[in-house]
């Protein structure tokens, strides 16, 4: 359960970093209003994930997801810059997160 609620949460990361964008520095309220809830759950889940997964190895899973997540929403939806390096990148970040949950 504790490896679900951290991807889970992780994704919650996604959201509350493009929220972030999107809130024009706090000036817009909806994605302000999401970027907060979004933050509140996220880090909610992290820290019941973090009662059976080691802090070190949760904490870098967490950040992959969300880094993964929020680097793909910017490609897709966000009209960022998509190159074949970039996604190597992710892919590369993606390894690194799967060899966590496989040497845990």
């Amino acid at each position: 359960m504790a490896w679900i609620v951290l991807v889970l949460s992780g994704l919650l990361e996604t959201a509350w970093a493009v929220a972030l964008d999107r809130s024009a520095g706090f000036s817009r309220p909806l994605p302000s209003v999401v970027f907060v809830v979004a933050l509140v759950f996220s880090m909610a889940g992290l820290a019941y994930a973090l009662r059976d997964i080691p802090v070190g190895t949760g904490y870098a899973v967490w950040v992959g997801i969300g880094a993964v997540g929020t680097a793909l929403v910017g490609m897709l939806a966000l009209n960022e810059p998509t190159s074949l390096p970039r996604i190597l990148c992710l892919l590369l970040v993606i390894a690194g997160v799967v060899g966590l949950k496989f040497f845990h």
